[in-house]
């Protein structure tokens, strides 16, 4: 699909490129000489690089198998550029892991401070008449 898009769009730019020259030729029958010389040999060096462009490109894409854009600007990768590559994943993971562990700590600390309050608390006038609450002191003390 790619190479597709591709003639395509070189299509179009050859296209817009003959339109170009087309209109530009219009006023060239009243240029001087030396000025249609020089814009001849410029006209024919465009051309050249051009040329040389393309052949460059589709050979390195085809020494390459396909994988010209993948390899890290025609270096070959070592040892450290892989393990350069690597550390942003390991930062993600180490990130995860550790806003998983502060939001357990979190959790467990807020648990805690709610059971010591309501364990420390100073008990209403009404909880000592209530007779489950003696009961719950009697049962306690025969623990003990």
């Amino acid at each position: 699909m790619n190479t597709l898009a591709n003639n395509q769009q070189q299509a179009r730019t050859d296209a817009l490129g003959k339109v170009i020259a087309a209109r530009l030729s219009e006023g060239a029958e009243t240029l001087p000489h030396d000025i249609t010389e020089r814009l001849k040999a410029a006209r024919a060096q465009a051309l050249a690089k051009r040329k040389v462009v393309n052949l460059q490109v589709a050979s390195d894409l085809a020494a390459s198998g396909g994988e010209l854009a993948l390899n890290m600007g025609g270096r070959e990768v070592g040892l450290w550029n892989r393990i350069a590559s690597l550390l942003p994943l390991f930062a993600l993971v180490a990130g995860l892991i550790s806003i998983a562990v502060m939001q357990d700590e979190l959790r467990a600390r807020e648990v805690a401070e709610v059971d010591a309050e309501l364990l420390t608390d100073e008990l209403p006038p009404s909880a000592y008449v209530d007779p489950g609450f003696a009961q719950y002191l009697r049962v306690n003390q025969s623990n003990q």
